[in-house]
């Protein structure tokens, strides 16, 4: 199963950055703009993201499910979408200095075959890092000011 891993550095403390990635209002923050949000339940143990990611006029549906969620971190699972699995651990640990360390870690499969195209085409690599950088961008932003 490919794994894809992510991580940067906050300036300020965990706990802070825990509190923001709570707040579900944070999430349309750190989203893209060809990302919309349809639900977003209070970040909580079987909590439910719904969105659609658009790629020029394709559109794909995603329904994610929130578990594991504490003071430093939580995943969230693809319940409905264009993989055959994806689990995302998210995990806020002190940094090297006086920071905060933010690790994206997903686990995820393709569906086989043509079903797959779409995923391999949009969830690549590449694309993550990308996804993942501006979220990094985003973050950091809203700590600075």
């Amino acid at each position: 199963m490919p794994t894809f891993v992510y991580e940067f550095e906050v300036a300020a403390e965990v706990a802070a950055v825990a509190r923001f990635h709570d707040d579900t209002r944070v999430l349309q923050r750190l989203t893209p703009a060809y990302v919309q949000i349809h639900r977003c339940d209070p970040l909580a143990d079987g909590a439910v993201a719904e969105f659609t990611v658009w790629f020029g006029p394709i559109p794909i549906r995603w329904r994610a499910l929130h578990r594991e969620v504490g003071p430093n971190g939580f995943t969230d699972v693809q319940d409905r979408g264009p993989l055959a699995s994806w689990v995302h651990t998210h995990r806020f640990e002190p940094g090297d200095g006086t920071g905060t360390r933010v690790s994206e870690h997903i686990e995820y499969a393709y569906r086989s075959g043509w079903r797959g195209f779409r995923g391999r085409l949009f969830f690549n690599p590449l694309a993550l890092r990308a996804l993942f950088s501006y979220r990094a961008m985003q973050t950091r932003r809203a700590f600075r000011g």
